[in-house]
């Protein structure tokens, strides 16, 4: 309790220098008028926390909702007459006590209206929004529950051109209320002072933007940025944060393979009009192992390969294409949380994660939250459904006569993130749309697994629909490592080569229906979504129901010829192996 309430009110990310006890009070006093005083007080929890600066120093105090108002006065005062005598007892022995110092008790009470509060009353009534805490000669305003950021961190890596999405948690308020003001400092950033010798030193700064998200500019390089936030809701705001980023703004990569694509998506799309983007974004756990950077991708810088320079890219080329459903795969979880979900948060989107078990990475979907409602989830992990769910029985009972192929695929971890979203088209109530996201094995001889992951994956799609939603429409994303001819065919027949991929042991030639009537592939079937020295291929998809939904443009990939100035990818200058999917849907009338 007192560890999650100390964070609520005062914030010391290890990324950012948070803002002195002066700053505190200062930028308290200029909203109320004068000092104030936080007060944290839940219903159900047996503590409360009173929050304010005294005398340069910022008190923070845990105490019981039940106890009497007097018992905290009396803390209050205690407190100061401590301070005082120790004080005195430092000037005595500087010998510069005076003759007859005789420090007078302050006074301390709770005002509320201009009467005094009982001291009888607990401290659950006793404090309330509005009323008046008086020290000594000093008043602070009582802001009880007043909206108060629990997270507030910029991120390490700043680069010119690139937005920078601060990571902010806000309680008792709302994060499109807040304020915010950017600031570059007014003397270039050094090296050293990078490692804290002049942190808290203020350089002096001048405003640069009033909005969430920051794109810094070629004049902001080699400085450092500085935001001032204000949390709030509505009208009523609660204790600022200032930011300073813990290093300068240094030059970008120049041109990006995506930077041309943004000229389709430069704008929002408007309804009924739907962009879907589906992009595996290459996990950091996968990108730093000694396979990726030896054998993978010799090729790519090595400072390009790291978390903090790709996190840049990834979040500037999903924010360019203004999509309204965003399907990732290879997504860190720290990723998920730390840089996506504050970043494409500022940009109007919400989030959802589905982590693979005994991972640390998995899928993650977000949607326009203006144009979409999540109205449910109905995730599952492949190989768990196919033994647990009887939707799957038949598909279980074939896979079942070669014990080898159905070991390997109870081994896998793949799962299926289903969304049921529901649009906020007023001219069209009611209309929802079924969105799956999904990273199948990635072997090159498991295409008869991928197989049997598809059949599970389609069987769930369907039922899911059926029982939930029916007649919604489904919009299938994903890596699915493979031409998914089962998508596409409604069939695979048992003389399909996919059977045999991995050798004669496990083998399984049977007839696969889908659950599904055929899928159209949105974006056709490109040269390649993957490539890599020694590779490339097709493996990433958006499927649709052509009898639900039509295509109305299709993004340009980026040409064969950039992807070849780079070599192959990942590059300096693009992410990930991958290349993003995109496109513009519409529901047929």
């Amino acid at each position: 309790m007192l560890n999650h309430l100390s964070a609520a009110l005062t914030l010391f990310p290890r990324r950012l220098v948070a803002s002195s006890p002066r700053t505190f009070s200062g930028a308290l006093r200029r909203f109320c008028g004068m000092e104030a005083a936080v007060v944290r007080c839940l219903p159900g929890e047996p503590k409360l926390t009173i929050s304010f600066c005294l005398q340069g120093s910022h008190k923070h105090m845990l105490r019981d909702q039940d106890e009497p108002l007097g018992k905290v006065l009396a803390r209050i005062s205690n407190g100061i007459a401590k301070n005082q005598a120790k004080a005195k007892k430092s000037k005595k022995n500087r010998g510069q006590e005076q003759p007859g110092e005789a420090p007078e008790p302050a006074v301390v009470k709770l005002l509320y209206g201009g009467e005094e509060v009982p001291e009888t009353l607990l401290n659950a009534e006793a404090w309330r929004d509005g009323s008046v805490l008086q020290v000594g000669d000093v008043q602070y305003s009582v802001q009880r529950n007043a909206p108060t950021f629990t997270t507030a961190e910029l991120p390490v890596s700043l680069m010119a051109g690139f937005p920078v999405c601060p990571k902010l948690e806000v309680e008792f308020g709302n994060l499109q209320d807040c304020e915010f003001t950017w600031f570059r400092e007014t003397c270039p950033h050094t090296r050293s002072e990078a490692h804290g010798e002049a942190s808290g030193q203020d350089s002096g700064w001048t405003q640069v933007g009033c909005e969430q998200v920051y794109v810094p500019s070629n004049q902001d390089i080699s400085f450092r940025l500085k935001l001032s936030c204000t949390p709030k809701d509505g009208s009523r705001g609660g204790p600022a944060k200032e930011l300073v980023s813990v290093g300068a703004v240094e030059a970008g990569p120049g041109v990006c393979l995506f930077d041309n694509r943004h000229a389709f998506t430069a704008k929002v799309t408007d309804w009924p009009t739907v962009r879907v983007v589906s992009y595996n974004i290459l996990a950091d756990i996968y990108a730093q192992t000694d396979l990726s950077k030896t054998v993978l991708y010799p090729y790519c810088a090595p400072y390009a390969l790291q978390l903090d320079y790709r996190q840049n890219l990834i979040k500037k080329e999903l924010a360019g294409y203004n999509g309204d459903i965003i399907c990732l795969q290879e997504v860190d979880k720290g990723v998920y949380v730390d840089s996506l979900t504050p970043a494409l948060d500022a940009f109007g989107l919400d989030g959802v994660f589905r982590v693979k078990e005994k991972q640390h990475e998995g899928l993650a979907t977000f949607y326009r939250r203006s144009k979409f409602q999540l109205l449910s989830s109905h995730d599952i992990m492949l190989s768990e459904a196919l033994t647990s769910d009887p939707i799957h029985a038949e598909l279980l009972k074939k896979v079942s006569t070669n014990s080898a192929l159905k070991t390997k695929v109870l081994q896998r971890s793949t799962s299926l993130q289903v969304l049921l979203l529901a649009t906020k088209d007023l001219r069209k109530p009611g209309r929802r749309v079924c969105v799956a996201n999904t990273h199948l094995y990635w072997h090159p001889k498991g295409g008869n697994v991928r197989l049997v992951q598809m059949g599970v994956a389609l069987k769930h799609l369907s039922h899911v629909i059926s029982e939930v939603a029916p007649g919604t429409p489904l919009v299938f994303c994903g890596d699915f490592n493979s031409t998914p001819t089962l998508l596409s065919e409604a069939v695979v027949p048992p003389q399909h080569a996919d059977w045999s991929s991995s050798g004669p042991e496990e083998s399984c030639s049977m007839e696969l229906l889908s659950a599904v009537p055929p899928l159209l592939s949105a974006c056709g079937q490109p040269a390649y979504t993957n490539y890599v020295r020694g590779f490339h291929g097709c493996l990433d998809y958006i499927f649709i129901q052509p009898d639900r939904m039509q295509v109305e443009q299709v993004i340009p990939l980026p040409s064969h010829e950039e992807v070849t100035t780079y070599e192959a990818l990942p590059s300096v200058a693009h992410p990930s192996d991958h290349i993003a999917l995109v496109c513009d849907l519409r529901w047929k009338p």
